[in-house]
């Protein structure tokens, strides 16, 4: 949520009303330094110059000032937050004069307490319908919910400023070493391949998944639709980015086991039959991340639940067709005008091993549906290719940190003016 948070303050600087007056501090998730470094200098010189503000400020520039935080409600200081985290409002919630809560889910509620933080913030800002939906129906007070949607830098995920990191990349889980020994040559697939046709053989065609490892992500979904769409003899290769989270870092093992008990250990050993499946688990810097986009010809993601999506608006705002779960988040941004939005066969519930989740219900991503997709991007290039331009395009015009910043900005303006009519108070 960190770089969530970061673009939703960039873009107002436009805003002469909003200059230097704009501060932030971390708060819910540990500093970062590695996300810090990988950001451009001058961003980099913009976010120092918030955080020394931040730090400069006194009990009454908190006191005058509209909070934010930014974070899930556990970590919100109401009066205690429910972990140890920098206390987020940094005031006495009655001491401050507006205090607005950032949030999103990825089920289909908010649990009692959750809905009793939010109903204590002044105002709630949601990033979709969905979530508006979602909070209002589970006990937050409708009046409190706000869309504001998730901004992502199209300025830097841009196709057009970065090359294709050379493949393969990460370590080799199914099927052939990349390339194919026939495919003398193969990299990256080029946008704008032919699929075939006109003679000469279709470049190679290369799946990005970009996740931290967890149920909810649906790589399950997602493996068994890809080694069941595709063999060794096709001309595709399925590139996963994960990382940890509550969880080991033993990715390819992890899978295996999952194949030999989901498809049997016939399948599951046949290297020679199943199409090439490589994992990716070390740290990109963001610097790299578009070249990492770039190096794919379509983004695939069956995700159970999205409170927002960042890798799937990132890979859209880089030009390439996504194929993302149709519900949640992504209902958003994501139709059949500019990607592939992935059919459900409906709600499940969580168990309990599901964490926060347990209890509540997520999407049941159709594995079947997914093979139909995956195989017609494959076969229809030119129009994926086309449906990803497209995407750029509404992520450029809808959601850049320029776009957003509109909404955003107007809502601290409607706060600001009832905070002067005496309309408004924290919570």
């Amino acid at each position: 949520m960190g770089t969530e948070a970061l673009q939703l303050v960039l873009g107002l600087d436009k805003f002469t009303e909003y200059a230097g007056r704009v501060w932030i501090s971390t708060h819910g998730d540990l500093d970062s330094y590695e996300v810090f470094n990988g950001l451009g200098s001058g961003v980099q010189r913009r976010l120092v110059g918030m955080v020394r503000a931040a730090e400069a400020a006194t009990w009454e520039d908190a006191r005058s000032a509209i909070i934010v935080c930014h974070s899930e409600p556990g970590a919100w200081a109401l009066p205690q937050p429910l972990y140890e985290t920098r206390p987020c409002p940094p005031i006495p919630l009655g001491e401050a004069a507006y205090v607005v809560a950032r949030a999103m889910f990825e089920s289909d509620r908010l649990s009692k307490l959750h809905v009793e933080r939010c109903n204590q913030m002044g105002e709630v800002w949601v990033p979709t319908e969905f979530h508006r939906s979602i909070f209002a129906a589970s006990g937050v007070q409708p009046a409190k919910l706000q869309v504001v949607p998730e901004p992502v830098d199209t300025a830097f995920f841009d196709p057009t400023k970065h090359k294709p990191l050379p493949l393969p990349l990460g370590l080799r889980v199914f099927g052939p070493a990349w390339p194919h020994p026939k495919l003398a040559g193969s990299g990256a697939a080029a946008a704008q391949a032919d699929g075939g046709k006109g003679g000469g053989q279709a470049e190679p065609f290369v799946f990005l998944s970009v996740f931290k490892w967890e149920a909810r992500k649906g790589w399950d979904v997602l493996l068994r639709a890809f080694l069941s769409a595709f063999t060794a003899a096709d001309n595709v290769l399925l590139l996963l980015h994960t990382k940890p989270f509550h969880s080991e870092p033993d990715f390819p093992q992890q899978m295996q086991a999952w194949a030999r008990k989901e498809l049997g250990q016939t399948v599951a050993g046949d290297t020679s039959r199943l199409p090439s499946v490589y994992v990716l688990s070390d740290h990109i810097p963001q610097s790299h991340f578009p070249r990492l986009y770039k190096s794919a010809d379509a983004f695939v993601l069956p995700t159970r639940g999205e409170g927002w999506g960042l890798p799937i608006v990132e890979a859209m705002s880089m030009g390439l067709p996504v194929i993302a779960t149709n519900w949640s988040g992504p209902t958003a941004y994501l139709d059949s005008g500019v990607g592939y939005p992935l059919p459900i066969e409906g709600l499940v519930t969580v168990g309990p091993d599901g964490g926060a989740f347990a209890g509540h219900r997520w999407a049941d991503p159709s594995a079947q549906q997914l093979v139909r997709l995956m195989k017609h991007v494959v076969a229809h290039r030119q129009e994926a290719a086309a449906r990803g331009l497209a995407a750029r395009r509404r992520m450029a015009s809808r959601y850049s940190p320029d776009a957003v910043a509109e909404v955003v900005a107007q809502q601290l303006r409607q706060i600001e003016i009832g905070l002067a009519a005496g309309q408004r108070r924290a919570g």
